[in-house]
């Protein structure tokens, strides 16, 4: 009797999470149909965003959002793995504690200090040291003038990317550690003392062993960076248009919606930006189903 009790409960916990995935879809779906309905696949290509005359494109946020957080990524992963197999594998053992302690204290900071550290701090220090530099030094017509050109005020793309690999990348390394910290003793030493380097270790044994949850962490942490609304807000210009260059303003959908949503004076602008919440959950969905495809590509299920 207890065990069907338990057993239904289990079910119903189950069920009622796929109910509220399926009712807020549903809902998205509703609110968003006005705009979908009025500019079809346009509202995906086109990146006009003018609530004066209820003209809304959503292209430039989707292509803001797929940058930054990729580019996020691509700073974050490599940082996060090191900090990770340094703690396990190189730190001092008076040091891994105090060194994890703090990594784990800096995963919990929440996003809006960081966008005002970004904006107040970290946006004059790289106008000043990164922008005007790069930009000075490139040549008319090359391909760093394109990717440096534009106002070198410390916001853009790139400035958010980097804010937003800040935020991702303690994230990303406790749950490294902690993955890492799984691995049987016996399993490494067995690969010392067959003479194995520390390098060999981690690349041949440590890091097949954790591939499943490793592999769950970064698509974790690109999902916060994907929906990450403050910190991306308060630095990325909120620029509507195409970002033309790394140093360009733009904007990802979760800050056009944080920015628009209270002030939507129309009914399709407020549809607009349901529509613009459903695409980022689309763009999610994506991005797990890819993680899902990748493991299952190597043999987990």
């Amino acid at each position: 009797m207890i065990g069907q009790i338990f057993e239904g409960l289990c079910f119903a916990a189950a069920t009622s999470l796929l109910i509220a995935l399926g009712g807020l879809l549903f809902s998205l779906v509703v609110g968003g149909w006005p705009a979908i309905h009025k500019f079809g696949l346009g509202f995906l290509t086109v990146s006009t965003w003018n609530p004066v005359t209820d003209v809304y494109g959503a292209a430039g946020p989707i292509v803001g959002t797929l940058v930054t957080a990729g580019l996020a990524l691509l700073i974050a992963l490599p940082i996060a793995g090191g900090v990770a197999f340094f703690l396990t594998e190189l730190c001092p053992a008076p040091l891994r504690r105090p060194i994890g302690t703090a990594v784990e204290l800096l995963a919990g900071i929440p996003s809006i200090v960081y966008g005002m550290w970004g904006l107040f701090v970290f946006a004059p220090l790289f106008s000043r040291f990164v922008q005007l530099p790069l930009m000075s030094a490139a040549k008319p017509g090359s391909l760093l003038e394109t990717l440096t050109s534009g106002v070198p005020n410390g916001s853009g793309i790139l400035s958010a990317a980097i804010i937003l690999a800040i935020m991702i990348l303690p994230f990303m390394a406790a749950t490294l550690r902690e993955l890492l910290l799984t691995v049987p003793a016996a399993v490494r030493e067995s690969a010392y003392g067959l003479g194995a380097t520390t390098a060999e270790v981690v690349m041949s044994v440590t890091l097949p062993y954790v591939r499943t949850g490793a592999i769950g962490a970064v698509m974790l942490g690109l999902g916060r960076a994907l929906g990450e609304t403050m910190a991306v807000t308060f630095i990325i210009g909120n620029s509507h248009g195409f970002p033309k260059s790394l140093f360009d303003s733009g904007s990802t959908i979760a800050s056009t919606i944080a920015n628009e949503f209270t002030e939507a004076s129309t009914s399709m602008h407020t549809a607009a930006l349901i529509a613009l919440g459903l695409v980022l959950f689309v763009i999610t969905f994506i991005v797990l189903g890819l993680a899902r495809l990748m493991l299952r590509t190597q043999g987990v299920k």
